[in-house]
């Protein structure tokens, strides 16, 4: 098996999602000019319209960009794109880039992109996510929204929102659709982006781990203060319609979970329940351990478990964040409770 080389920390990769006319290729153009040494990969290289010059055409669907960034196209799974990008750059036949950008299509799930990332060991070896960031139109966003589910789940998924065209639209239509937003997904940040124009720190240290400060920074991540409680009923008045069946709420644990217990819960929220999950994170305290845990997941697919050495606060409760559709927030609150209670007054029976 190949070893990493050059440097032995996993690359950072960025998923750049957003419903069609969205602006993501905008936004390219601008991080190509302003991000150097970053590899782009997309699925419709020489049909978007990509205004750099490319400066050298390579055998396959690859080009060398100005400031040391590579484009490639995805051939297949992502899998043996992002393979090849390595070989390549080990052998020194392109730049060392630092980064990777991944665009998806305007239709495109984000879940199977994420799915390859994470349960690939070789890719997971060399790449690690840094996050995903969604383009949002403030024009067209209200009725892509209401129609298209696909839209919605790239926002639920997002760690980053960017609000474009928002020259274009009224000022109460871009009011409306950032309160959708925020209740879509509390935790995603909003960056408002005129003609592609954003500092690439924006887009940058999105997920757990932050490259800036060498440490993991957990609270930062969860933004557990963003969600409603699941006991809380809705909040902020009346949802729209087609939101009505999206629920993003917290659940907060006061005793040690037993980690059996927990293991059950989440694996039937994933196998039986993956459609309505859309994503969940979690800073969990497990019996028998003073050093918390981390979770996350989107619908079927479950990050890898991340323990930390120590808390990030005094608060030692067990924090989770969801985003579901037509799935009952006191249904996962009770199933989180009842299954963790369980397996503990079980593991408390059988032991002497």
């Amino acid at each position: 098996m190949d070893t990493p080389r050059l440097n032995d920390a996993p690359l950072p990769v960025t998923l750049l999602t957003g419903f069609l006319g969205s602006g993501k290729t905008t936004v390219l153009n601008h991080l190509v000019r302003t991000l150097p040494r970053t590899a782009i990969l997309m699925n419709e290289f020489g049909e978007v319209a990509l205004d750099h010059q490319l400066l050298q055409k390579m055998e396959g669907p690859m080009a060398l960009l100005s400031g040391g960034c590579v484009c490639c196209t995805i051939s297949g799974s992502l899998s043996p794109t992002l393979k090849n990008l390595w070989m390549a750059r080990q052998k020194g036949d392109i730049p060392a880039f630092e980064r990777v950008v991944i665009e998806t299509t305007g239709i495109a799930d984000p879940v199977p992109v994420l799915d390859n990332l994470l349960h690939d060991n070789w890719v997971r070896a060399r790449f690690r996510l840094d996050g995903v960031v969604t383009t949002v139109d403030a024009l067209f966003g209200m009725g892509q929204l209401d129609e298209h589910a696909e839209a919605v789940k790239q926002v639920a998924v997002a760690d980053k929102l960017l609000l474009t065209k928002t020259d274009l639209a009224p000022a109460d239509t871009v009011a409306a659709l950032r309160e959708r937003l925020a209740a879509l997904n509390p935790a995603a940040d909003i960056v408002t982006v005129i003609r592609g124009e954003l500092d690439p720190a924006a887009i940058q240290n999105l997920g757990l781990w932050n490259a800036e400060t060498q440490s993991l920074e957990a609270a930062r991540w969860l933004k557990a203060q963003r969600y409603r409680p699941a006991n809380a009923g809705r909040l902020g008045g009346k949802p729209a319609l087609h939101d009505a069946r999206i629920a993003a709420f917290s659940v907060v644990l006061d005793t040690p979970l037993d980690r059996y217990g927990l293991q059950s819960a989440l694996s039937m929220l994933t196998s039986f329940r993956a459609e309505n999950l859309l994503r969940f994170k979690a800073l969990v305290n497990l019996a028998g351990t003073d050093k918390p845990v981390v979770l996350h997941g989107v619908q079927h697919v479950l990050y890898p478990e991340v323990q930390l050495d120590a808390w990030p606060d005094d608060d030692h409760r067990s924090r989770f964040v969801f985003i579901v559709r037509d799935l009952d927030p006191a249904f996962v609150e009770k199933l989180l409770a009842d299954f963790t209670d369980a397996a503990a007054s079980h593991a408390g029976l059988m032991s002497p």
